[in-house]
């Protein structure tokens, strides 16, 4: 519990209760009757780790212990991990409040802990500020290996540590020239006692009025030193020889340049001095302020002519209680672990406006809590990415694109009821489950109202990161999976048309075949119950099928086209080993996906699997998969010997989203794709292969392939509804090899 400014932030773990959907196989040795469900769906209780951290106005010290008192049930905690000043200002607070021994940990080694977390755990945990682009929030992606990077840490004073792994760190240097400098002379200067209002007077100055420029010395620029004349020359320069009256908000001004120069000019020459090009800024000077974050971002830039960026952490007011935390908790090593963001619960980043009273900001709820859920697998980078450094899983940023931004949060809004509706109906015997269905709408309702305001509350805004939204305040609500029953039923109706879909393909010449199995695929992938247009279509017409959704499908030219290009390939040796992300159940995997795989079998191709360890929508599960993997080895033998041979496999994502994020793979699914010598990676649908991964460069050669079920989405394309996209893409260097 660290206690920074006037801030106590505190982190607490607690284990969640929620409900997950399981899927049985029935026992099918009996002999099966009509209609029997081909598999069981059961609602179970799991039970899941969570990290909460939180922040406290100081003045608040016994609500927040009282927060703590409440949470601490069925615990086996008798030490509380505390860091800061508040460690020592309110140690015998919390330990009679608490009844628990408080334990006073490094401040430093926390930062650097807490630090090290977040990079390694959150996605577009970085960013630039940019205050006068469209998008004043830049994220960054983390690159695989986050070392070395300096962390300026500006407090009351300025700490520069050099971070080279995760247990070296040294300070190498700093300032007595902080935070407090600022605070200290600002109250002299402007008799303003509080931070907050000191950046509110800041905000509104004019430097030029105090600080003497080069122009006021040399009557312009001073061009044989390459200054320009609006430079600042000396820092209050003007004070000492203009008699007038100087106006707060310029001093105020004035004072906040002096001090973001200084400790800019600091960090660049020590960035240089130990060849480093990350540099984080944290402490509460900085506490997500745009005016501090402008004015050390403009220092940095001008002191290394932008060649170094000022980075600022979306949950640096969190660094020291997630390492005072992880300090505890060392037995259990947090670090084993994944860790993902629950937005359901997180509050997200705000642009602060430093005249906005901070508790309205705490009473609000709204904008201080980060909670985290420790994931079930460890997720790495899929070993096949060209350039893991430089991946964007995402298309489009909708936080830089504000007409695309527009139209999604209309289009989540608009799709609501019909996911509220669907969650009740998957819950006909459940209490409360449309009351809980209400709530799940409020919350997700003022999510896309929040996102409206501050679109980069949680990162880049992208179409991934409002359907996973979604999916967490489902889970939040108890609702784990809304389409189970749907799925259920979808994949029953298809098998029965496996055989036949078979035998019709194998009358076919070769070159037929290979045009009807890829038709087939993007049939299959029309059914989708994640977009409108299709879920409309399937509500008021059930007997909407296989073959009305090819008659839908765009002629040849599609909209992206590389089909003959891949018939060529066929017509070459077999590709070693095929990584198949796979999408929709029912008709999709069973007479889209299943069919084009046994082709490849048939070839010498061995096949990976790859499905969603949770649900997500009508996706189907690495559970799921596995029982109807075994009804169709059941009645076709292709598949049958493949999995006695161990030529088909079947692993899970790791992934519970309508969409991909190559950079975060099950690690066993990373280990099988090294060692089958994967060369063909197939990614299909609109959630992985468009909104997701468009433009991944893997390693490999790889077909992205979807049918695009959105009109806008089609349109801003160039094509319409049910355009189809079919990209083969063949990487560099295999070109090269080839000629």
């Amino acid at each position: 519990m660290p206690r920074g400014g006037s801030l106590t932030k505190l982190a607490y773990y607690s284990t969640v209760q929620h409900k997950v959907a399981k899927v049985r196989s029935f026992d099918h040795t009996a002999k099966e009757t009509e209609g029997d469900p081909l598999y069981e769906i059961s609602v179970q209780e799991e039970i899941t780790a969570r990290l909460h951290f939180i922040k406290f106005e100081n003045t608040y010290i016994e609500t927040c212990l009282d927060f703590i008192k409440d949470h601490l049930v069925n615990t086996e905690t008798k030490v509380i991990k505390a860091t800061g000043g508040g460690a020592y200002k309110f140690k015998e607070l919390i330990e009679k409040k608490l009844r628990l021994k408080v334990d006073k940990e490094d401040e430093m080694t926390c930062l650097i802990k807490g630090c090290n977390f977040v990079l390694r755990n959150i996605p577009h945990e970085a960013f630039v500020y940019a205050k006068h682009a469209d998008s004043e929030f830049r994220f960054q992606n983390t690159h695989p290996d986050i070392f070395p990077y300096l962390l300026i840490n500006i407090g009351s004073g300025v700490s520069i540590v050099k971070v080279e792994s995760e247990d070296k760190f040294e300070r190498i240097g700093g300032s007595s020239i902080g935070g407090g400098t600022f605070w200290g002379l600002g109250a002299l200067l402007t008799k303003t006692k509080r931070f907050d209002e000191l950046l509110q007077l800041a905000s509104r100055g004019q430097h030029s009025s105090v600080d003497m420029l080069v122009k006021d010395i040399y009557g312009g620029a001073y061009s044989s030193l390459g200054l320009t004349g609006d430079l600042i020359a000396s820092s209050f320069g003007k004070s000492a020889t203009t008699d007038k009256e100087f106006s707060k908000e310029d001093m105020a001004k004035s004072l906040l340049h002096m001090i973001s120069n200084d400790i800019g000019q600091l960090a660049c020459l020590y960035a240089r001095l130990h060849n480093l090009s990350r540099v984080y800024f944290g402490g509460f000077f900085i506490r997500g302020h745009p005016v501090t974050m402008h004015t050390i971002t403009y220092s940095i830039n001008f002191f290394t002519k932008g060649e170094v960026q000022a980075l600022f952490l979306r949950h640096e007011g969190y660094l020291g209680a997630i390492g005072a935390f992880l300090k505890g908790a060392e037995e259990d090593n947090p670090n084993q672990y994944s860790w993902g963001e629950n937005y359901a619960g997180s509050s997200g980043l705000m642009s602060v406006s430093p005249d906005l009273n901070p508790m309205q900001r705490a009473r609000s709820g709204t904008f201080d809590m980060l909670e985290m859920d420790r994931l079930e697998r460890q997720l790495v980078n899929l070993p096949l990415l060209q350039d893991p450094s430089s991946y964007v899983p995402d298309t489009v940023d909708l936080t830089e694109d504000a007409l695309a931004r527009e139209y999604w949060l209309s289009c989540f809004e608009d799709a609501l009821d019909g996911v509220v509706k669907r969650a009740v109906a998957s819950q006909p015997d459940l209490p409360q489950a449309a009351e809980r269905a209400e709530k799940f709408r409020q919350k997700y309702l003022h999510k896309l109202q929040t996102l409206r305001h501050q679109p980069f509350a949680y990162g880049s805004l992208t179409v991934r990161s409002l359907l996973d939204t979604r999916e967490h305040c489902l889970n939040e609500f108890n609702f784990p999976d809304p389409y189970s029953k749907v799925k259920q039923k979808e994949n029953d109706v298809a098998l029965k048309y496996f055989q036949k879909v078979v035998m019709s393909l194998e009358k076919l010449s070769w070159e037929q075949r290979q045009f009807a199995l890829v038709k087939g695929l993007l049939a299959g992938n029309v059914f989708d119950w994640g977009a409108k247009a299709i879920s409309d279509v399937l509500e008021s017409d059930p007997e909407f099928g296989f073959e009305e959704a090819k008659r839908q499908l765009q002629e040849r030219p599609w909209l992206v086209d590389c089909y003959n290009e891949w018939l060529e390939r066929l017509k070459g040796p077999p590709h070693k080993c095929a990584l198949f992300f796979v999408d929709n159940s029912g008709i999709d995997i069973i007479l889209g996906v299943f069919p084009f795989v046994r082709e490849l079998l048939c070839r010498g191709t061995e096949v990976v699997l790859a499905s969603n360890s949770g649900p997500a929508l009508n996706d189907v599960t690495n559970s799921e998969l596995q029982i109807l993997t075994e009804r169709i080895a059941a009645m076709d033998s292709v598949i049958q010997t493949a999995l006695k041979e161990d030529k088909l496999t079947l692993v899970q994502s790791g992934s519970s989203s309508p969409c991909l994020d190559l950079s975060r793979l099950d690690k066993a699914l990373a280990t099988v794709v090294l060692e089958r010598h994967t060369d063909l990676v197939v990614i299909e649908g609109m959630g992985r292969a468009i909104h997701t991964n468009y433009y991944a460069m893997l390693n490999c050669e790889s077909l992205k392939l979807a049918v695009i079920k959105n009109s806008w989405l089609a349109e801003r394309l160039g094509g319409k509804i049910f355009s189809v996209v079919f990209k083969y893409e063949v990487p560099f260097k295999s070109q090269e090899l080839k000629q």
